[in-house]
């Protein structure tokens, strides 16, 4: 357990829980610290005016129910720290409300619907079974190097239309460019975000000049012949580029490789996934409602609401705090035993309103697929150590998760 825990809730203003420090050693620790914060301050208004509301109900009101966004109802988008010019993030479509966000998903959204995703069910199933193939035959591996990221950084860029070689160039780019969605990230974090989100600018730049006279049918395409017919501005074509590469992968590798420590440190649970393998779409929504790679999600209400008591105005930026939501007695019986077969309450992870996830029937496809296809060919899988080994990414990703079999 983390030295935060040994915090006084009642004299540390930030309940050890500070959105802004030592974020890495909080995550590792999560649930003790957010289980406490929703049972003894479920609504919260942090040192800096940042409201957080972590029960079920509260949470789903906010991403479902109440008039809010990612940005002011003036349209000012919120940051805590001064900001470089012409920044990637500024026109990506997750850091715009309507009209402009309509405008922006409507794009892209067809290539992401259950019915388009049907043709890709193949390639996940090429791809993981490649990955595995990989693997067969050595004692010891990292989950995250050969299945979690490859399986959707792969599909991703076959879908977007970017070269397989170039994954290793931008794969630490798209870790470290997630912390441009803090408030206020710690000044060499935000200058190593900064940094990548200005090299995949440059990169897409590039791509997307060598691409005009190579159109194909893939998302860039679509999204270079939207600019042409002045669907798109440049800086929007060159945004949403690099918001969907990170969108497309990023998380899922958390979902994947946490899901697998998750069975792995159930092994009941385990057990009966294999012996009824149709049971996988559950057990990866109970995954993702136990340990969630997006523990939280901030909004800005667009008008005034109520939350525990407490009467918040226009512009209060508030936390969804996802992952304590998702561990609510209130909502799930039992909320801390993980249950394949849990029937309850719909979960959280992807967000919910106008800014649901878009990949969110992707990701589910690609971690059922390699995850089911990982216990069946593999039953003697051991966690190699408990310690979880978070990346460089602003979500709960890991970095890297040995397993040996035997």
């Amino acid at each position: 357990m983390i030295a935060a825990m040994a915090i006084d809730p009642a004299t540390d203003p930030w309940k050890g829980f500070n959105l802004f420090e030592n974020r890495r050693e909080i995550h590792q620790d999560l649930y003790p610290i957010i289980n406490r914060i929703r049972d003894t301050a479920p609504v919260w208004k942090t040192p800096i005016g940042i409201w957080i509301v972590s029960r079920y109900d509260d949470v789903e009101r906010l991403l479902k129910h109440t008039a809010a966004g990612v940005r002011t109802r003036a349209g000012v988008l919120p940051s805590m720290r001064p900001r470089p010019p012409d920044h990637p993030r500024d026109v990506f479509m997750l850091s715009n409300d309507p009209p402009v966000h309509t405008r922006l998903r409507r794009l892209v959204q067809q290539a992401f619907t259950p019915r388009a995703l049907q043709g890709i069910a193949a390639t996940v199933e090429r791809v993981v079974a490649e990955c595995l193939d990989a693997i067969a035959d050595r004692d010891e591996v990292d989950l995250v190097e050969a299945l979690a990221l490859p399986v959707p950084s792969i599909v991703i860029c076959e879908m977007m239309g970017v070269p397989q070689e170039d994954r290793a160039r931008f794969t630490r780019w798209t870790a470290e460019a997630t912390h441009d969605l803090q408030l206020l990230p710690p000044p060499e974090l935000a200058a190593r975000a900064d940094a990548a989100s200005f090299a995949l600018a440059a990169y897409f730049r590039d791509l997307i000049a060598r691409r005009r006279d190579d159109l194909r049918d893939d998302i860039l395409s679509g999204l270079i012949g939207a600019a042409q017919d002045g669907g798109l501005t440049e800086p929007e074509l060159v945004s949403q580029a690099i918001g969907l590469l990170i969108a497309g992968f990023e998380t899922t590798i958390g979902g994947i490789a946490l899901g697998v420590r998750t069975l792995l440190r159930h092994p009941d649970q385990l057990a009966r996934l294999r012996a009824e393998p149709a049971l996988i779409k559950p057990a990866v929504e109970e995954c993702l409602r136990y340990d969630t790679s997006i523990p939280m999600t901030l909004r800005l209400l667009h008008e005034e609401a109520e939350f525990g008591g407490e009467r918040l105005p226009v512009d209060t930026a508030v936390v969804g705090l996802i992952a304590a939501a998702q561990r609510d007695p209130a909502a799930y019986p039992d909320p801390d035993t993980f249950d394949i077969t849990r029937d309850g309450r719909p979960i959280l992870a992807f967000g919910g309103g106008i800014h649901h996830c878009l990949g969110a029937h992707l990701a589910r496809m690609e971690m059922q697929t390699a995850i089911l296809a990982l216990v069946q060919r593999f039953d003697d899988l051991q966690l190699v150590g408990d310690e979880l080994e978070l990346g460089r990414s602003l979500f709960r990703v890991p970095e890297r998760m040995l397993l040996r079999r035997g």
